[in-house]
């Protein structure tokens, strides 16, 4: 799903607390009113819009009462900064993914363990924990790191651009990427888009003409 249309989506402060009802256990209309303090009509309102978003779904118990459950594991994530705005979700990575071949900086203990032993499952589900929050600091480390690499950057390229696109252009001529339209196929842009920008780091000095290609000067 697009991340524009999920950030309107849980904008919404009742829609987010009916998330973490939900989170918790399944609940019928009526639970949800009471726990939100609305009326039925705006928690039907707010569950269709979730429905229809596909973060929801309902299922009928043998009487007939109608239960809500959250119907898939989402991540979004959102990162605002002087270089940027951006939003991206994600589900989860198969469990057969070759981290090991997708992974080229980190290292993973392979956490595939017998379903049926429970002990072996929450003992897993511990590490994963630890992984989870290793990997969260890391991200935060190499974020704070990008930010200030583009910060560097800035001084050379001028703040009139879009400075992260710009360096992943000039990252893409540094790592190999010669011609325009490889660079393009790099960073996954129009032609039009990196020829312009290229020009720009041309008139920085940043970069130069190499015969049909481009490098970093």
């Amino acid at each position: 799903m697009d991340s524009a249309v999920l950030l309107d989506l849980l904008g919404n402060e009742n829609r987010r607390r009916i998330l973490r009802l939900l989170a918790r256990k399944p609940c019928y209309v009526t639970e949800i009113s009471e726990y939100l303090g609305v009326s039925p009509k705006a928690v039907i309102d707010h569950l269709r819009k979730l429905e229809e978003a596909g973060l929801v779904e309902s299922h009928t118990d043998d009487q007939r009462r109608k239960y809500f459950h959250i119907a898939r594991n989402l991540r979004l994530e959102v990162s605002v900064s002087p270089h940027g705005f951006g939003a991206k979700s994600a589900y989860p990575a198969n469990p057969d993914l070759d981290m090991a071949h997708h992974c080229q900086h980190l290292t993973v203990e392979d956490f595939r363990t017998n379903a049926d032993d429970v002990s072996d499952l929450a003992a897993a589900f511990d590490r994963l924990q630890d992984l989870e929050n290793e990997l969260s600091l890391a991200q935060r480390w190499v974020y704070g790191r990008i930010m200030e690499v583009l910060d560097r950057l800035d001084e050379h390229m001028g703040t009139d651009v879009d400075s992260r696109f710009h360096a992943e252009v000039l990252g893409a001529v540094a790592t190999g990427a010669k011609a325009t339209a490889d660079v393009a196929d790099e960073v996954d842009a129009s032609v039009d888009t990196v020829q312009t920008a290229l020009q720009h780091l041309a008139d920085r000095g940043l970069v130069t003409r190499d015969g049909d290609g481009w490098v970093v000067s």
